[in-house]
């Protein structure tokens, strides 16, 4: 094959794979915010659990890493839930990242009343 008709086959194939993922059902999913039928506890296993763990215990090669507070101890649970907001929603140090523009004020609250449960 031509050099030339080498990066025109190329080029025609981006092209449409270019326009297979813009047409794509994924492609125009709601954000997270606006998924009702997504759980506190889907949303924490989405977002969070990687860094806190499943069962928030910060025992994950990530959350080992960044040394992340286990979510059950009594130091975290100590915290208000208006602090706990405030984390989750503007984030916390160079390594947490705020989540209110993506998951909104009430699933946010949600998730906060989750993790406090697995303290339980």
């Amino acid at each position: 094959m031509k050099p030339l008709l080498k990066i025109s086959a190329v080029a025609l194939l981006c092209g449409i794979a270019a326009l297979a993922a813009a047409f794509s059902p994924r492609s125009h999913a709601a954000p997270a915010a606006a998924r009702p039928a997504d759980s506190a506890q889907d949303v924490y296993l989405d977002k969070c659990a990687v860094c806190h763990a499943k069962d928030g215990s910060g025992n994950t090669v990530k959350g080992r890493k960044l040394k992340v507070k286990d979510l059950r101890a009594p130091e975290s649970q100590k915290l208000s839930e208006a602090e706990m907001i405030e984390i989750v929603s503007k984030g916390k140090g160079k390594d947490m990242d705020g989540f209110e523009k993506e998951l909104g004020k009430d699933m946010i609250k949600q998730i906060v009343e989750y993790y406090r449960g697995l303290a339980k």
